[in-house]
C-alpha cells in the first residue's frame, strides 16, 4: 500500500485552547522542577489536579470512555487521566522508556471523545520539554 505524502492542515487552536495549553505546560514544568523525575505517575497526577484547582481550571479526572460497537456499549476501563475544560485530553506518564503505543492510546481517546487536542506528559525525563508530545486532529 502506497504511503500518502499529503500533509494534514489543522484548524488553528482557539484562544481558549492556546490559553489552556500555556497553563498545562506551566503546570507540568512547575511540578517537574519541584519534584523532578522518578516518582510514581499517581504523584504527578495528584499535583496536576491540585494546580488545576488552584487556577480554577475545570477538569475531570479518570474520565471513563464508553466505546460503542454495532449497538454494543463496551465499558472496559478506558479512562482519560485528565480532561481539561472538556477540550484537552492529558495522559500522564512516568516511564523511563517512551512507548509509541501511548500515541495510539491518545489518538484513540481523541477519536472516541471527538476532541481534537491532547498531550502526553512524561515526567520521567531530565527536562520536561523532552517529555511532551502534542496531538491535534
Amino acid at each position: 500500500m502506497a504511503q500518502s505524502n499529503t500533509v494534514k492542515i489543522h484548524k488553528p487552536l482557539t484562544e481558549r485552547e492556546r490559553w489552556l495549553t500555556s497553563q498545562i505546560m506551566d503546570i507540568a514544568i512547575g511540578i517537574h522542577r519541584f519534584l523532578g523525575p522518578g516518582l510514581l505517575e499517581s504523584v504527578y497526577e495528584k499535583c496536576f489536579y491540585y494546580e488545576l484547582t488552584k487556577r480554577n481550571i475545570p477538569y475531570l479526572k479518570q474520565k471513563c470512555i464508553e466505546l460503542i460497537y454495532d449497538n454494543l456499549i463496551i465499558d472496559e476501563g478506558l479512562r482519560i487521566d485528565i480532561l481539561v475544560d472538556d477540550l484537552i485530553i492529558i495522559e500522564l506518564k512516568a516511564q523511563e522508556v517512551y512507548h509509541p503505543v501511548w500515541e495510539a492510546q491518545l489518538l484513540s481517546y481523541l477519536k472516541l471523545t471527538q476532541k481534537r487536542l491532547g498531550y502526553i506528559l512524561n515526567f520521567h525525563v531530565p527536562l520536561m520539554k523532552d517529555g511532551v508530545k502534542r496531538m491535534i486532529l
